[in-house]
């Protein structure tokens, strides 16, 4: 199967194929993307131009099939975890029409919504059941499609980036924290036994990242990112000057990922997560898996969404800088069903 990731900054595209051994990869690829995102995008001229960058991806990095999964931006998506009585998968189903409306803010009539059964708790008192439910703007989701279909693709499955996430990143039989560093925002999700179980989006992202360094340094944005990518949170480099302007804005991040623990742990009366996996642009800064283990008290580790797929030593090595942009991609081409 074919997973497309269409980011704000650039696109990545990930064929497997399964066998009974489990997943492996027969092609790959990524370019960057300068448009307005998707969902910003007005008339034809602008969806054809993006369109065709992912026609041109599909064709260069060698896919076959024209079956792909997409995914949507998590900032545009509402997802919440509803507790129900101990319900049949059917009852769940009619009871999630009732019960949409009060936890969507936006008319039903206007949302694709869509239900995953997380866990049935036969012996808790009463038993019950935890269901997650996803609902995004029908208008969005259009959008997307026709983008692909204009690419001369059929798409199969749309689903959130941190659902395809959690499939690609999250181990077996364990909670932990997925943090997904994007342009404009910051994903954060926790996953259980590889299912998303919370997610919360926050405005703080590598782009903020890179304008407080433009601000603090008194340089251009081009300038900026390049110091934010090679000195990053090294207090050895440039005096420190570079670490000084992103400390700030990584501890509001950090700020909103104890919110978002604290939560889960109180509200949701989930367990702690023990360990976070960081994926997208900003998680190659340097030492901020240093930071943000000092800042967190948790393990922390850059995504490798090809662990879980079978992958030739040579193309691995290829794709080892590369590896957590991949993390969505990787993950909407696992999805079976």
């Amino acid at each position: 199967m074919v997973g497309i990731d269409i980011g704000s900054k650039s696109v990545k595209i990930v064929e497997l194929e399964k066998s009974a051994q489990g997943f492996s990869l027969l092609a790959s690829g990524i370019v960057g993307y300068s448009g307005a995102p998707v969902d910003k995008l007005i008339d034809e001229k602008e969806i054809a131009g993006a369109s065709e960058i992912i026609r041109k991806l599909h064709k260069e990095a060698g896919v076959s099939s024209k079956d792909v999964n997409i995914s949507i931006p998590e900032s545009q998506v509402f997802t919440r975890t509803i507790k129900f009585p101990l319900l049949t998968d059917a009852e769940i189903a009619s009871a999630i029409k009732w019960e949409s409306e009060q936890y969507i803010p936006i008319p039903i009539n206007e949302a694709i919504i869509q239900h995953t059964v997380l866990e049935r708790n036969e012996t808790s008192t009463p038993p019950d059941v935890l269901v997650l439910l996803v609902a995004a703007p029908r208008v969005m989701v259009e959008k997307y499609t026709k983008v692909v279909v204009a690419a001369g693709l059929n798409p199969i499955a749309v689903e959130t980036e941190l659902i395809a996430m959690s499939r690609s990143l999250a181990p077996l039989g364990k909670t932990v924290l997925l943090l997904d560093f994007g342009a404009n925002s910051t994903d954060i999700a926790i996953a259980k036994n590889t299912l998303l179980s919370f997610s919360r989006s926050i405005p703080i992202a590598g782009e903020a990242f890179t304008r407080a360094v433009a601000q603090t340094l008194g340089v251009n944005q081009v300038q900026a990112e390049e110091y934010k990518k090679t000195y990053g949170l090294s207090g050895s480099q440039l005096e420190g000057k570079v670490k000084m302007a992103l400390e700030p804005i990584l501890r509001l991040a950090v700020d909103e990922i104890k919110k978002a623990i604290h939560y889960y742990q109180t509200e949701e009366k989930g367990e702690a997560p023990s360990a976070i996996f960081i994926s997208g642009g900003s998680s190659g800064m340097p030492d901020i898996i240093t930071m943000l283990t000092t800042l967190l008290g948790i393990e922390v580790l850059v995504a490798n969404p090809f662990q879980k797929v079978g992958t030739d030593p040579e193309t691995a090595k290829k794709l080892s800088p590369y590896a957590p942009l991949y993390s969505v991609a990787v993950g909407l081409a696992m999805r079976e069903d």
